[in-house]
Formats: structure tokens, sequence, C-alpha cells
């Protein structure tokens, strides 16, 4: 057992306590994060590149205050979802830090955390460059989700 396991102990024991049922521990996260990434999120991607690519200025400002109205919220679901799976393994008794699902979350949050950071600094003075950035990373981070999901259903139906 790693520190960090050994750490999230206490807590997995007490959410153990609870008698929630075996399948709700083992599939609850990846139904839920299967959720926030494919409806959630594919739209938050979808009104991102609408608010830059859409010729209708209206429409672009629409997807615009959509997309700067959900991120936060996806980004908040992902960071539970985040330690929700987290905390599964451990109920269940598998180890964390050998997962390549346990990984590409990690890297997911933390792109997550820079392009939330580019946004939340103005881009810097507006910088078209940064907005770019903001919005491939944006791009990779999705598709960087769906190898998530993979690589979780993979996880799933191992243990």
């Amino acid at each position: 057992m790693t520190r960090l396991e050994t750490l999230l102990e206490p807590i997995a024991a007490w959410f153990l306590n609870l008698g929630i049922p075996e399948p709700i521990t083992h599939w609850g996260h990846p139904a839920m994060m299967g959720i926030v990434i494919f409806v959630m999120g594919s739209y938050v991607a979808y009104a991102g590149w609408q608010g830059r690519l859409a010729a209708d200025k209206d429409i672009a400002l629409k997807n615009r205050a959509d997309h700067r109205k959900l991120v936060p919220l996806l980004f908040l679901f992902l960071a539970l979802g985040y330690t929700g799976g987290v905390l599964s393994l451990v109920m269940q008794q598998k180890p964390i830090l050998e997962s390549p699902h346990f990984w590409t979350g990690t890297v997911a949050i933390g792109l997550l955390a820079i392009n939330s950071t580019l946004s939340l600094a103005g881009f810097w003075n507006d910088k078209t460059s940064l907005r770019m950035v903001h919005a491939y990373l944006g791009t990779v981070l999705f598709g960087l989700l769906i190898v998530h999901t993979v690589l979780g259903v993979k996880l799933g139906l191992s243990l």
C-alpha cells in the first residue's frame, strides 16, 4: 500500500461503512463521469469552438457565454469525480498509482487547471495567441478525456 493509499484509507473506510452496494462503488464513478465528459464536456467544447467560429455574431456571443458559464461546473465535477474515482479504488483495495486511468485523469486535471488559468488571467491582455492556445489545449484535453474513458472502462472490467 502506497503512502497515498494509506492516507486515503480512513476516508474510504468511512464510505464503506455507509453500506454502499458494490455495483455503485464499482460502476458509480464511471457512470457519473461518463455523463459529465460526454454530455457536459462535449457541449462545453462545442460552445467554445462555436464562440470562435460562428459567422453570426449573436450565435458566437451566446456560445461564448454558455462556455464561460459551464466550464467552472465542468471543472468542479471533474475534480470531484477525480476524487471519487481515487476513493473508489481505495475502497476496492486496488492500487492507485499503477493505473494508466489514474495518470490520464491527473494529467487532465492539470491541463484543465492550466487552461482555466489562461482564461481567468484574461489571456494576459486578451492576446490572440493565448486564446488560440486555450482553444487547442481544450481540444487536446477533450481528446485525453476520451482516452481516459477508454482506460477507465478497461480498468473497471478488470477489477
